[in-house]
């Protein structure tokens, strides 16, 4: 059996990537502040293990039980495990002398502090499994460019690449070793591309190219970019990979 824990499984492409991974064989322990009943009913038609965690992963101090949780779920044999760390925010959007600090604490607490610490977990607590393990971190061209207005989500998208690099470094040589990636997906047509259309250019410079997007359709869609996702946490060749890739990079079929 293979395993996956998927964070912001409730919507985007943590939902997207939940759906597609539902197959006899897999088990899927997902995480989200609020459950989706649609995910039970398609786990049922498609005879596939799912337990559903409802956390805020914004309260740091719970993540490590968080995980110990996660793993209880995971049968004695199992083939693989892949924590896929997809939750995130984009809020707070303007200049950061305009940002209020709780919003600033909870931006880099989801971002970056979840990702490493259930990471961390994930890593110690698997030590001695000797099957395929895996971290898929999902990131953003935001963690490599900088954005007006986006100062904390850059910053958070930045830290987990570097700290995906990090920690690559540390599982190369390691027996029974962790793959570690961090992806940036690209621009995808979720709820948090609404709430940036939403903002106002005095928050956000940019606003009127990703009003644009939109408009022009140049948005992928969750359900295509989780195809490319796991095409990429499939392949045979994953472990000859970067730490820190682009899946635009890529020819996905």
């Amino acid at each position: 059996m293979h395993v996956f824990f998927i964070t912001g499984a409730s919507k985007g492409i943590g939902f997207a990537l939940s759906k597609e991974l539902m197959h006899e064989n897999n088990l899927l322990v997902c995480v989200a502040r609020t459950k989706n009943d649609e995910l039970f009913q398609i786990a049922k038609e498609k005879n596939c293990r799912l337990a559903f965690l409802e956390y805020d992963l914004a309260e740091s101090s719970g993540l490590g039980e968080l995980m110990k949780e996660m793993l209880s779920f995971m049968p004695d044999h199992s083939e693989s495990v892949t924590l896929i760390n997809n939750a995130g925010v984009i809020d707070p959007i303007g200049r950061t002398e305009s940002n209020q600090p709780e919003a600033i604490i909870k931006s880099i607490a989801v971002n970056l502090t979840a990702p490493m610490v259930l990471t961390s977990a994930f890593i110690k607590q698997l030590d001695q499994y000797p099957i395929s393990k895996k971290v898929i971190n999902i990131s953003s061209g935001a963690g490599r460019h900088p954005y007006s207005g986006w100062s904390s989500y850059c910053a958070g998208k930045a830290g987990l690449d570097h700290y995906t690099r990090v920690v690559s470094e540390e599982q190369k040589h390691q027996p029974n070793g962790v793959k570690v990636i961090s992806i940036a997906p690209g621009i995808i047509d979720t709820s948090m591309q609404e709430r940036i259309r939403e903002s106002n250019k005095k928050e956000f410079e940019l606003l009127d190219r990703f009003v644009e997007y939109k408009k022009q359709g140049m948005l992928s869609t969750p359900e295509q970019t989780a195809k490319k996702l796991i095409q990429i946490i499939k392949s045979e060749t994953i472990n000859d990979l970067e730490a820190v890739i682009d899946i635009r990079d890529f020819q996905i079929y």
